[in-house]
């Protein structure tokens, strides 16, 4: 039971990196402050713990809609990525480090998935 939680937070501490670097990315671009958009992009998630026990309560409420909803969820943060994040990495004509990025990300995270149960 402890090594599946261990996993489940390595796994939500593994996406909160490009969600944090949405924030802080466009941030640095626009006004050259790297410290500051660190900053904001570290705050970014700090608003997590206090939603995760809001949702851990709410989470008994509508159990029979969460495939759902964490479906939905994903498919969100897939969409942020893939559309804000990979054009800019691929500036060069033969750059593919967002793509390569981006698909193991998504193994990373279906291998943590399935290890879960």
């Amino acid at each position: 039971m402890v090594m599946g939680a261990l996993m489940l937070a390595i796994g939500i501490g593994i996406q909160n990196i490009p969600e944090g670097a949405v924030v802080a990315l466009p941030f640095a671009a626009e006004t050259g402050k790297s410290g500051k958009a660190f900053l904001y992009g570290t705050m970014s998630g700090a608003v997590e713990p206090i939603a995760a026990v809001i949702g851990l309560f709410l989470a008994f409420l509508v159990e029979p809609l969460m495939p759902w909803a964490l479906a939905f969820a994903a498919g969100c943060m897939l969409y942020v990525i893939a559309e804000e994040m990979i054009p800019d990495l691929q500036s060069e004509a033969s750059s593919h480090e967002g793509v390569w990025s981006l698909m193991i990300g998504f193994v990373l995270m279906m291998v943590l998935d399935t290890a879960l149960g």
